[in-house]
């Protein structure tokens, strides 16, 4: 298995890049993700819990909360351990220089925290979703040799924190939290069909707003296949990424 986080975010190297003859199209498919067991972090340095959130006078919030994933409700036992989702659009044919590019964007993510939140206003279980519509971004892959190569992406997500009330379920907070995972130049691919343990995952109905029912049919995995990589996937307004937090389910 490998790894990326999430769900995902990448970098072109900027040497001058050999031309590779163009081979075979990245087919468009999702890329499933599961957190590791020691889970993954969001980090509200940049995007403060604002004071008076919790209670009148509670002070403003600027650390980190640490989480780990949860498995989406779905109707594949493929997905079984699977809690982030990330899809490419298009299909993706290289050109002269080895580079094609695809459509990128996040379909589902489910993660809480590890321990509770404990607040000078009581204490909070947390939980982190996707909130609504997700951005579309461009992703740019880049064939290095006949078996892959990197690629770079800018991942956005429009997510919401949500906060419930321990002593009371009933009272939840919400908090919308947009992330941005900058690319990083760490990230590389491969055929899948030349990469070691790699299992296609075929198409499936999950659930994108973690209400407990699948309600959204996404295709299976393709012929790309994400490696490992170096740099930290955590939730910030603008991250580094390493290989610590999440690995490819495959």
């Amino acid at each position: 298995m490998a790894r990326l986080t999430a769900l995902a975010a990448l970098a072109l190297l900027v040497l001058a890049i050999p031309a590779v003859a163009a081979g075979p199209v990245i087919r468009a498919g999702i890329d499933p993700w599961v957190t590791i067991p020691e889970g993954t972090r969001v980090d509200f340095k940049h995007n403060p819990v604002p004071a008076g959130f919790f209670c009148t006078g509670s002070a403003a919030f600027t650390g980190k909360i640490w989480m780990r994933g949860v498995p989406l409700a779905t109707d594949n036992a493929q997905f079984s351990r699977i809690d982030t989702v990330v899809e490419r659009l298009d299909d993706a044919a290289f050109n002269s220089r080895g580079v094609a590019t695809t459509r990128f964007r996040v379909r589902a993510l489910q993660l809480e925290g590890i321990n509770t939140f404990k607040t000078a206003c009581g204490e909070y279980t947390v939980r982190a979703t996707l909130d609504g519509e997700q951005p579309v971004t461009k992703m740019r892959i880049v064939r290095q040799g006949q078996n892959g190569g990197r690629f770079l992406v800018t991942v956005k997500m429009n997510t919401k924190v949500v906060f419930t009330r321990v002593d009371n379920p009933s009272e939840t907070l919400e908090l919308s939290y947009p992330v941005t995972f900058e690319p990083s130049p760490y990230h590389r691919w491969q055929f899948r069909s030349v990469k070691l343990h790699s299992r296609a995952v075929s198409a499936a109905t999950i659930d994108t707003d973690w209400d407990g029912h699948p309600d959204t049919r996404v295709r299976g995995t393709s012929n790309f296949a994400a490696g490992t990589g170096g740099g930290a996937l955590e939730f910030g307004e603008t991250v580094e990424h390493d290989s610590k937090h999440y690995v490819q389910a495959q």
